[in-house]
């Protein structure tokens, strides 16, 4: 995936695609499971518990550290940060699935047409959608996994013919914001949801009549642009939007560029799904660059993976609280 565009834009409304499909669930067996604590272990049961880790790697870090501390304090345990014995055990209580599972590639998966993203925003407008770019990205996406995961776990693979099978993380089923029982996905929460963005952690937490729905690593705003302090509502919940790049709106903008439409599409510099809010030109939204979420500063707005934003759009509606903190 290539670089952002600034978020600052408007967007208009385009036919709903798929954004991922769901993934095949396996009685617990003991193959594939690790020692507790393992990185792998934990990011996917974590994500599969609605605590997000963003891209899962298989290395950890900051996201799955913050990841962690959100799941104890959710569930009454010390927040270390750390994969202890206790968490892990409330994890695997939880969720007893494999953290792999067997995929095997689709017709869908390999069809294409996969091709490069240019980088200027006119070229970009002369495409009939900004999608993958390759097989190994499309399944990045639908196993929540960065690409270089999924060619470890599957170092002979070729991604080229359906019915190759693979080895992926049992990640939690993936949903479309406009239907979220279309695959199996996670379905709305009852009572009073707000969604809270917290700057100085990176974070944003979904609270459903006092409980959290759902928690993920974000990329928030820069001493350029910095993230609004405040509380604002949703305004719009924008599958697959259009964006529109005016470069006159952005600092950092190359001066040689001109405004362009931009199609919709997992590329599309605001991926798969726009949430608005009542502050002009800000939103939640997801990217083309999913391993950066939590690691980059963005140009205001609020960034999560595809998947995450896609998590999000299925649990706020128009006149949802949305409260942006230090």
């Amino acid at each position: 995936m290539r670089a952002v565009v600034p978020c600052t834009l408007v967007v208009s409304i385009v036919s709903l695609a798929t954004v991922s499909g769901s993934v095949p669930r396996a009685p617990a067996r003991a193959t594939h499971r690790a020692a507790a604590g393992r990185a792998l272990d934990v990011q996917v049961l974590l994500d599969r518990a609605g605590f997000s880790c963003g891209e899962i790697d298989g290395h950890g870090g900051r996201n799955t550290a913050l990841a962690l501390a959100a799941y104890q304090r959710a569930h009454g345990l010390p927040a270390s940060g750390r994969s202890d014995p206790t968490t892990m055990r409330a994890l695997r209580d939880a969720d007893a699935y494999d953290v792999l599972v067997e995929y095997t590639l689709t017709a869908e998966d390999v069809a294409g047409p996969f091709r490069p993203i240019p980088q200027d925003p006119a070229e970009q407008a002369a495409l009939p959608s900004l999608d993958f770019v390759s097989p190994i990205e499309r399944l990045g996406e639908r196993f929540h996994s960065s690409p270089a995961l999924l060619m470890a776990l599957n170092p002979s693979a070729t991604l080229s013919t359906a019915g190759e099978v693979l080895r992926v993380p049992n990640v939690a089923a993936s949903v479309q914001p406009s239907n979220p029982a279309s695959v199996g996905g996670p379905q709305p929460v009852a009572g009073d949801v707000r969604v809270v963005v917290s700057k100085r952690t990176g974070a944003l937490t979904v609270e459903a009549g006092g409980r959290v729905a759902f928690h993920a690593p974000v990329t928030v705003g820069s001493d350029h642009d910095p993230l609004p302090i405040g509380t604002w509502t949703v305004t719009l919940v924008q599958p697959n939007p259009v964006f529109f790049y005016n470069p006159d709106l952005f600092w950092d903008a190359d001066p040689s560029h001109a405004k362009a439409r931009l199609p919709p599409g997992p590329n599309n510099p605001v991926g798969v799904v726009w949430i608005g809010i009542s502050h002009e030109h800000y939103g939640l939204h997801g990217t083309p660059e999913p391993g950066e979420v939590g690691h980059a500063a963005s140009h205001g707005c609020v960034r999560l993976t595809n998947w995450d934003a896609s998590r999000v759009a299925t649990l706020v509606k128009q006149g949802t609280p949305v409260v942006f903190e230090e």
